[in-house]
């Protein structure tokens, strides 16, 4: 089969979306590979500044990307260089170090063919800010999901006070505030949707709800794969 024949459903938006467990549900109900764009930056940043490298050098952060050693295992775990480094990467450090590496062209470049490698029968859900937009463009399914400042740093506060990190919600917020603008505003890959996505706003909506949602999407957009009854009933 073709790469450009292989399903992809291509789910972008801001953090805090619900974009990661949104896209975990649809890959286990389609039995898709499933790819994390985000915690590739995440990788990548955790990977030079563990080596030492600040983080604007893109000469060599780009340098790291070329060379990450990384294995997504298919019980969620992620290795770099044969460590689990699965709750590191989700540190708010990695966070915010990701959006920055992100930011940089060549690290772009450098993980562009590695994300499209992930793009393997049956079919590929991928979780981003810019998997329809750059990388999928041909996505006959492009998803862009938001929701409003408050309730992503209500999520992410929940998620972090549940691993025991003591968090301020309303510094959460400012920073989700900020991260928002620094990727709309970045001249490469900016953060918006592809011009045929589809859009939702899931503040108020249960995972389940936004799920359904997509999976009736699907159902359209995919009609030879036979996918009625997972959509909304």
């Amino acid at each position: 089969m073709a790469t450009e024949d292989i399903p992809v459903i291509a789910v972008d938006g801001p953090g805090g979306a619900g974009k990661g467990t949104v896209c975990q549900a649809l890959a286990a109900q389609l039995d898709w590979h499933l790819l994390d764009s985000g915690a590739l930056y995440r990788l990548v940043a955790l990977d030079a500044m563990r080596a030492g490298i600040d983080l604007d050098d893109e000469a060599g952060v780009t340098q790291r990307a070329q060379r990450l050693d990384v294995v997504f295992a298919t019980d969620g775990r992620i290795s770099l260089a044969g460590d689990d480094v699965s709750e590191a990467i989700r540190s708010e450090g990695c966070s915010q170090g990701a959006s920055r590496v992100a930011a940089l062209p060549a690290v772009r470049t450098a993980l562009i063919d590695r994300q499209r490698a992930f793009c393997r029968p049956p079919g590929l859900v991928a979780d981003g800010r810019d998997m329809g937009s750059v990388v999928f463009p041909g996505a006959r399914l492009k998803v862009f999901l938001t929701a409003s400042v408050e309730e992503r740093a209500r999520r992410r506060y929940k998620q972090l006070k549940d691993k025991g990190i003591d968090v301020s919600l309303a510094r959460l917020s400012e920073e989700l505030g900020e991260r928002d603008r620094r990727d709309a505003a970045r001249a490469v890959a900016p953060l918006k949707a592809a011009p045929d996505a589809w859009h939702l706003d899931t503040t108020g909506l249960s995972i389940d709800a936004v799920v359904a949602q997509v999976m009736s999407w699907a159902v359209t957009a995919f009609p030879e794969l036979n996918l009625p009854g997972k959509g909304m009933e």
